[in-house]
């Protein structure tokens, strides 16, 4: 039986050789960071001179540029540490709607026409045509970034950092359906995705203004934030709120809501009407502009979740008029809505409605700005919006503008320097962070 077991074994121990040799072989030939091939699969390695080429392009180009991006990712974390941090219950009006010849292949905004005063006779009295940039441009401001894009990536980076300078969480960006736009412009949808991946970067969210166009109804309109929500509303940059039901939704303002009647919003924001946006993975909440103390009661038969108040001319309207702010905040806490008080550093429109001098409201060195952010605290908001960041027509912005001299005289911030606005906006962040503290204790 022993001479059997040794006999017996001995084609055994020669097998083991045998498989270890292959195994060796097998191993140096298969790539070092693949796992073993069995045999039968032999055929199925990749060639050795391909896999090291790969391996090499691996190691050297994207390292370099995951080095890059890091550097990158570094230098920009360093920055955002420099800045306040964003203040979400703080929003800004934002107009994407700027262009010039290298980014658009013309001025668009920057040359907007002179507006005819309705009384024909009126108008007579003043000039008419339109601006001629870059020299000549539609504002009595000139931006600090001239005649810019809203197209030109390094000009949203700037803008970025201005917002993040204020401490202001949330663009509310206008928007126009796709391939629609205002008089002036051009479409403006087919920008937010630039905007909302360089928000991102910055910590800032966008929300969206959604700007009266043409033939708006109930209808559209539901298709239009469908198309919203379907397309923008999984980026991490879409703004939205958590309603006191617990609910997290997004948020959308409704310019020049009273274009439509009442009946017809109902249709879309009440919950006993059949096509209801409410309850659906559509739902949000929508605040409508409040012009006229009448539209307290239209917001609510239309079924609105808030009012905003929009312009920056105190006294411009009902809602505007900043003594009216404290009856609006009571009548939105009687009735379960959102108030959301807009303020403006000033008004001065006259270089598109020369004759509209009696809405201008003088600056007076951040002065007026001041007044109207305390006046809003006063009211104890939800929000705080700013008209404007960047409606330069308008005059309302508090983007950086720069003197200018040539033929056309701008107005200018001085004494003060180019980034007044901004700082007076991120101390009043601060002020209204420290005071929602308070009302919710």
């Amino acid at each position: 039986m022993a001479r059997f077991r040794r006999k017996s074994c001995l084609p055994l121990v020669v097998l083991v050789l045998l498989v270890l040799t292959v195994t060796v072989v097998l191993k140096a030939l298969s790539p070092d960071d693949s796992p073993f091939v069995s045999p039968v699969g032999v055929e199925l390695l990749p060639d050795r001179k391909s896999h090291s080429r790969v391996q090499e392009e691996n190691t050297e180009k994207p390292d370099r540029s995951k080095m890059s991006d890091s550097a990158q990712s570094d230098k920009l974390e360093a920055a955002l540490r420099k800045f306040p941090p964003p203040n979400y219950y703080l929003h800004a009006f934002y107009y994407s709607w700027y262009g010039n010849p290298k980014f658009d292949g013309k001025y668009i905004h920057w040359d907007h026409p002179l507006l005819l005063h309705w009384d024909s006779k009126v108008a007579q009295g003043y000039p008419q045509g339109r601006h001629v940039p870059p020299d000549d441009i539609g504002a009595n401001f000139y931006p600090s970034l001239g005649a810019y894009s809203s197209r030109d990536p390094s000009v949203i980076e700037s803008h970025m950092q201005q917002l993040r300078t204020a401490a202001i969480g949330v663009l509310a960006v206008s928007w126009y359906p796709p391939h629609m736009h205002d008089d002036n412009g051009g479409p403006v949808d087919d920008i937010v995705p630039l905007l909302l991946e360089v928000a991102h970067k910055y910590y800032i969210k966008v929300a969206f203004h959604i700007e009266p166009y043409k033939d708006r109804d109930e209808v559209n309109m539901l298709t239009n934030v469908k198309y919203i929500i379907d397309k923008y509303g999984e980026h991490p940059a879409f703004f939205k709120y958590r309603t006191n039901t617990g609910k997290l939704l997004p948020l959308f303002y409704v310019y020049d809501s009273y274009l439509m009647n009442t009946e017809q919003w109902a249709k879309l924001l009440k919950h006993t009407e059949s096509n209801s946006i409410r309850d659906t993975r559509h739902d949000a909440v929508f605040i409508a502009l409040l012009v006229e103390e009448k539209h307290k009661r239209d917001v609510l038969a239309a079924g609105f979740d808030g009012i905003y108040t929009y312009f920056a001319t105190n006294g411009f309207s009902y809602g505007s008029t900043q003594r009216n702010w404290d009856s609006l905040k009571a009548f939105c806490e009687d009735n379960d809505l959102i108030f959301i008080a807009s303020v403006g550093p000033g008004y001065i429109d006259t270089s598109i409605r020369p004759w509209n001098f009696q809405n201008t409201r003088n600056r007076i060195n951040g002065k007026y700005y001041e007044t109207s952010l305390s006046a809003a605290l006063q009211a104890r908001p939800d929000f705080i919006s700013i008209t404007s960041f960047n409606e330069w027509h308008e005059g309302s912005q508090i983007e950086m503008a720069i003197p200018k001299t040539g033929h056309t005289v701008y107005l200018d911030y001085l004494p003060n320097r180019p980034a007044i606005y901004l700082e007076i906006t991120r101390k009043w962040a601060a002020i209204f962070g420290g005071e929602r503290r308070k009302w919710r204790d």
